[in-house]
């Protein structure tokens, strides 16, 4: 586990290492002219030179999410960048080293303490192509395997995907080492309208909000929401094809892709299938403000459910604002149904948000899942076989700036979640659960 670690505090130091020396080549275009006035809240950032969108000549780069969905421009973006005559390259990172302790009281039988890492590297790069086209890569890597082990981490009322044959329940699963190997191309038909095809494997597709570790709101926060499975959990997808369309504020697209979730060997590909499609409208109404429908069928995605389908619809709303002196407001709202046939619809809500002042970050995230008896693994005989049970979950936590190495930064931070669920799971968790969280993080500075 150290020695995986090290290696990603390795990668981050060495970007920003490099990045301090690169030589940077005069803008030839202002990108940042699309996200209003926040230089002083910038003013520590890293230079964004003129990297546009993933997806657009026409669109600044701070509206980059995960796989194809859409950022408030205003957004805050952490990374190292690199240039060459023709290449532009960024590099993102999150590690978290920390001991994690769920049912820290001993309320219930099914909490757990571990110490890990939850973490993930991203590599990427463009160039134009013509005066109109541009190319795209993504690379995604996480070591979470690794550290975490096939099992993850602790997580009470977790749920989804397996591991040795079983489901895997109050636990978080640890995330692919291939997580996004993707290229995109896109088109400018006009300043205020583009074309573009997206392919990964594995690659995300259009569905859902950008997902929890791309969220500026959930940055400070090494879990991934109790609600991941309903709103972003299809954010590592092996085989996926996007096409879009913009047109001024707004973008369509739709993908094709697998259905099937990652297996629990973590270092392979998995099958491509593109057995499963999704759609999504998104819309940016002004620099601040990111929204998104969509809908998605995805066929047999859990390995030990085979046969049965599900049918996703999210809406989510992002928000982001600079404050002065070196500060930052972030918040996102986000709705998921999942339906099977036959089966009422299970629905998840999250709130999220995060503040930030020079070196002090205060989070917060809160969540309410209809868990049925099937995903927690509880008895139907004695809950009901369509018994469905609601958990709230509300984490508070903070983030502190120890100290800051070129362009990277290491913080410590502290976070405590409370639980409440529905009366019937008290023999099992407790009546109100509670777990904290403590951590190490190593992450880039703010890029302007």
């Amino acid at each position: 586990m150290k020695n995986a670690a090290f290696i990603l505090f390795g990668m981050l130091l060495a970007g920003s290492a490099t990045a301090q020396h690169e030589h940077h080549k005069p803008a030839a275009k202002d990108t940042t002219r699309h996200v209003h006035e926040a230089d002083t809240a910038m003013q520590q950032g890293h230079d964004m030179g003129n990297m546009s969108h993933a997806f657009s000549l026409n669109l600044p780069m701070n509206r980059n999410g995960s796989g194809t969905a859409w950022l408030p421009d205003a957004a805050p973006m952490y990374g190292y960048m690199f240039h060459t005559p023709k290449w532009m390259y960024m590099l993102h990172g999150n590690v978290f080293l920390r001991y994690n302790n769920q049912d820290f009281t001993d309320e219930g039988t099914r909490g757990d303490s571990k110490i890990d890492a939850p973490n993930w590297v991203m590599l990427m790069g463009q160039r134009k192509v013509g005066e109109k086209g541009l190319f795209h890569f993504s690379t995604m890597f996480s070591l979470d395997a690794a550290i975490a082990g096939g099992s993850g981490y602790p997580l009470l009322f977790q749920s989804g995907e397996a591991f040795e044959g079983k489901p895997l329940v109050d636990r978080q699963h640890p995330h692919d080492l291939f997580s996004e190997l993707a290229v995109s191309y896109s088109y400018a038909l006009t300043e205020k309208a583009d074309l573009f095809a997206y392919v990964g494997y594995p690659g995300e597709p259009a569905l859902g909000p950008v997902a929890f570790m791309h969220r500026p709101s959930a940055l400070y926060n090494p879990d991934a929401p109790l609600s991941h499975h309903w709103i972003d959990a299809t954010h590592i997808t092996f085989g996926v094809a996007t096409l879009g369309v913009r047109v001024g504020k707004v973008k369509l697209e739709g993908s094709s892709f697998t259905g099937r979730e990652p297996n629990e060997e973590r270092y392979d590909f998995d099958k491509p299938r593109f057995d499963s499609w999704s759609s999504r409208l998104s819309f940016n109404p002004s620099p601040n403000w990111a929204m998104q429908v969509s809908h998605g069928f995805l066929e047999s995605p859990e390995e030990l459910h085979p046969g049965e389908d599900v049918a996703k619809t999210t809406a989510s709303v992002i928000y982001a604002t600079p404050l002065l002196n070196d500060g930052w407001f972030n918040a996102a709202a986000v709705w998921g149904v999942n339906k099977v046939k036959d089966h009422d619809g299970e629905h998840a809500f999250l709130l999220e948000g995060s503040w930030r002042k020079k070196k002090l970050a205060l989070h917060s995230r809160y969540e309410f899942v209809q868990k049925s008896a099937e995903e927690l693994v509880l008895d139907e005989d004695e809950f009901g076989h369509d018994a469905v049970f609601g958990v709230n979950a509300l984490t508070v936590g903070f983030n502190y700036d120890l100290l800051e190495l070129g362009n990277t930064r290491v913080a410590a931070g502290s976070q405590f979640t409370f639980y409440h669920a529905d009366s019937k799971l008290d023999n099992l968790y407790g009546k109100n659960p509670m777990a904290y969280e403590v951590y190490l993080r190593l992450y880039p500075g703010l890029m302007k």
